[in-house]
């Protein structure tokens, strides 16, 4: 039997090995590269136990997606919420309707406390002058919309305690109550010079579109803090 690494020589005179000319069998190249892989892979990965490695662990430990595989990645974290600049944010019908309800709560009860103080204090009290009025006006008008949402609160479908429908009252939004008042004054001053006539029909038109501009001003922020915060102004 002639041995695998006897020596030949060739007619060129270079040498070459009798085992070299022997076709290697399948198993031992994926053995090999079994080995090979496998010593690459722990030269090149840090030591269990490090601090390299427990870092990467506590980081990687709890994916983002249940599936983070890349097929379906995309699929599996595409649920997220829509942010305020796409349209889909603002086509919400079932929050339109929401924010309108709670802004035409907010409208009935600063209207009343508003239009009530303005010709309350033009009739008895005309010398305090327009810009006077018109922010006593707005002060009562943020009064009763609170008082009112406190009623609200006890005897509607929350059914709260005094307290702490007084307590949830105060702490709604006043940017929108704020709003709300500034444009309905500013409108009627601009209509009506800010005087209470309630036998003038032109009292009434100016009234119907201030109390329209009151109601539009702040609904867009009104649906904003429904929709991402999920907080309503009544």
């Amino acid at each position: 039997m002639l041995r695998s690494t006897m020596m030949l020589r060739s007619r060129s005179g270079r040498t070459a090995t009798f085992a070299s000319r022997l076709p290697i069998p399948d198993t031992t190249i994926r053995k090999s590269t079994f080995w090979k892989h496998r010593m690459a892979c722990r030269i090149s990965s840090p030591t269990v136990g490090s601090i390299t490695t427990l870092r990467r662990y506590s980081r990687s430990s709890k994916p983002a997606c249940p599936n983070h595989s890349k097929d379906t990645e995309k699929r599996t974290c595409s649920t997220r919420s829509p942010t305020t600049t796409s349209l889909s944010f603002w086509s919400s019908i079932p929050t339109w309707r929401r924010a309108g309800v709670n802004t035409f709560r907010c409208l009935i009860g600063c209207t009343s406390g508003d239009f009530s103080a303005m010709w309350l204090l033009q009739l008895y009290y005309p010398e305090l002058g327009i810009g006077s009025i018109m922010a006593v006006a707005m002060a009562s008008g943020l009064t009763t919309s609170m008082l009112l949402e406190t009623v609200l609160l006890r005897y509607g479908r929350d059914k709260l305690a005094w307290p702490t429908a007084a307590k949830t009252a105060a702490g709604m939004s006043f940017i929108s109550m704020l709003t709300m008042e500034a444009v309905q004054n500013l409108v009627d001053y601009h209509l009506m010079g800010g005087t209470v006539a309630f036998d003038s029909p032109a009292f009434w038109g100016a009234a119907v579109i201030s109390m329209s501009a009151g109601f539009l001003a702040p609904l867009p922020y009104n649906y904003l803090r429904l929709r991402k915060y999920g907080k309503a102004c009544h």
